[in-house]
């Protein structure tokens, strides 16, 4: 019987079948951080348990943390208390943490992969929605609520619905300017916010093969973004050399015997998914959205929709609500359009190939006296590997400031936040209302496009550059 990719990991790790009803599946990894785990550590803790297996779970400290002066306590106090109780439970509980000070520190999705602790054949959960950045390994990786994170706590499995199949294949070469978050975006504007609601959803096709490991996990960062319960791409060359010689990536005749496993990693010629979409990659140009959720977006050259000739009424009193909290006018470009901010960092995109981007455009140049720059790397091993390219010099002298790893101004749980009523351009994955900090407005965009806006302060199409 053909099978998808999907169907290949997920049936090798059900434990238990309910009829009508969810299976209890085994999680071979467990990404934990200082936001969601304290309440299901006290969970299990009131009901007498230890954790089951501390060592398929790995801690890290990202979302609360400053990106300045890490090295002194923390300022905030209901951010220090987080991430005093993860080192507390950690330690009570024999789990490897890697906390302020420590080399392998960083955002949970970045960490992850760069160490070699992400693996094709996977499942890997963490209390976190962007766990879906895990996929691009060829991993079954999803998000889980507290009262899941403590039940993989007790009992390393996890009670889930298996969700229906979805398959989106994109053919073709990227037009210049073009990368993988423009991919991602347009993917989302395309079937909008809510598209993807009820599936897992397989990337494929030859300009996805054509991408590198980084580009891959931002576009399955964002899946999350469509509403599908996670994404993935099979594994490849590109994936094994990605991989090989990490940290934690099995070695010798380990790695021999797990490439043969991997390569089995992929979806049959004629497996059924219960969705296709085909997308043509020269139809895809940079992106940005300009409301209050990723399925709001469009070209860099294209005007905001009309809201008098959106049929769908629901659409249409959404749109309107987004376009009064961005400040922004119904059928008026973006282009041109002048910005206080630039964000390049999180989880989406905060890798060394990200910033080698963004040195690319600006180097030799300077930015706008109208914009604040903030570049943060997505881990401590971003940062060593900026500073051993010389990036950091590049990024000072244009007059952007670069900080040290964490979530930051990816969302406003820490003290990197955006004023009320200022516009950012935000390499991150959300733009909801409040989403940078009370007020804030959003405007996602690859690395590219906020380089390009950086040194003009105004939303620019960085084709003009290159």
């Amino acid at each position: 019987m053909a099978n998808t990719l999907f169907d290949k990991i997920w049936d090798s790790h059900v434990v238990k079948s309910i009829e009508d009803g969810p299976s209890v599946l085994y999680i071979d990894k467990h990404f934990i951080h200082e936001v969601t785990s304290p309440q299901a550590f006290k969970g299990i803790e009131n009901r007498g348990l230890k954790v089951f297996r501390p060592k398929q779970v790995v801690a890290t400290a990202d979302h609360n943390v400053p990106t300045v002066d890490q090295h002194l306590p923390i300022k905030d106090e209901l951010s220090r208390l987080q991430v005093q109780q993860l080192i507390e439970n950690c330690a009570k509980h024999d789990i490897e943490l890697y906390g302020l000070g420590h080399s392998f520190q960083g955002i949970v999705h970045v960490i992850g992969p760069e160490l070699g602790i992400t693996q094709p054949g996977l499942t890997i959960v963490c209390g976190d929605s962007h766990t879906s950045t895990h996929g691009a390994f060829g991993a079954i990786a999803f998000g889980i609520g507290t009262s899941e994170v403590e039940m993989v706590f007790a009992s390393q499995c996890v009670l889930q619905t298996k969700p229906k199949a979805m398959r989106i294949n994109i053919e073709g070469d990227l037009n210049k300017g073009v990368v993988s978050k423009d991919i991602i975006l347009y993917i989302i504007a395309k079937i909008s916010a809510s598209g993807a609601t009820g599936y897992f959803v397989e990337y494929a096709g030859s300009a996805i093969r054509a991408l590198s490991m980084e580009a891959r996990m931002t576009i399955c960062n964002m899946s999350i973004e469509m509403g599908a319960r996670g994404g993935m791409i099979a594994p490849d060359d590109i994936t094994f050399e990605y991989m090989k010689g990490r940290e934690f990536a099995p070695k010798g005749a380990e790695w021999d015997k797990k490439m043969i496993e991997w390569k089995q990693l992929f979806s049959d010629d004629d497996a059924v998914f219960d969705l296709e979409i085909n997308i043509n990659a020269a139809d895809i140009e940079p992106m940005i959205t300009y409301g209050t959720n990723p399925g709001l977006g469009i070209g860099i050259r294209e005007s905001i929709p009309v809201t008098d000739r959106i049929p769908d009424e629901g659409e249409r009193k959404n749109i309107i609500k987004s376009l009064q909290y961005m400040g922004l006018n119904s059928g008026a470009p973006l282009l041109g359009m002048p910005v206080q901010h630039i964000f390049i960092g999180s989880c989406t995109n905060s890798r060394i190939e990200d910033l080698r981007l963004v040195a690319d455009v600006i180097k030799g140049k300077r930015k706008s006296d109208n914009v604040q720059v903030m570049i943060v790397p997505g881990s401590q091993q971003v940062a060593a590997q900026v500073k051993a390219e010389g990036l950091d010099k590049i990024f000072e002298a244009a007059g952007f400031e670069v900080r040290q790893a964490g979530c930051s101004a990816c969302l406003g749980m820490n003290e990197d936040k955006i004023p009320a009523g200022e516009y950012c351009i935000s390499t991150s994955n959300r733009n909801f209302e409040g989403r940078q900090g009370a007020g804030a407005r959003t405007l996602l965009a690859s690395p590219l496009t906020a380089a390009a806006a950086a040194l003009t302060g105004v939303v620019t199409d960085v084709r003009e550059m290159l």
